[in-house]
């Protein structure tokens, strides 16, 4: 009877991930058109910025790396339509703590 319960509790976590996963990839593989891009980049800094302010920086660099991505896929046009003050923290002010002359995070795991 134990067995069957420990089974049942991995089986509910394994559901939620799956469900989980499904959700994020519907929202990578939708594209984004209009001004859905440059919403969503205003949105992308302005949690990375939140990341910063709290001292968590794991979280602020894939926030930032994620935002920089789809800056990069806009054009001049729809990248003038960003805040100067988040363009300034996306390009300037956090290419100098995340930059690549930065040493890379090391992994979670302690060695021996």
């Amino acid at each position: 009877m134990v067995l069957v319960a420990i089974v049942k509790i991995n089986l509910t976590r394994y559901d939620r991930i799956v469900k989980l996963q499904h959700l994020t990839m519907t929202k990578q593989d939708t594209p984004l058109t209009g001004d859905a891009p440059i919403k969503e980049v205003c949105r992308r800094i302005r949690v990375a910025r939140s990341y910063w302010d709290a001292h968590n920086n794991a979280a602020c660099r894939g926030e930032r790396d994620r935002a920089l991505a789809l800056y990069n896929t806009l054009t001049k046009e729809q990248k003038e339509q960003i805040p100067q003050v988040l363009r300034v923290w996306l390009r300037y002010r956090s290419e100098k703590y995340f930059g690549a002359h930065r040493t890379p995070p090391k992994s979670a795991r302690k060695s021996k």
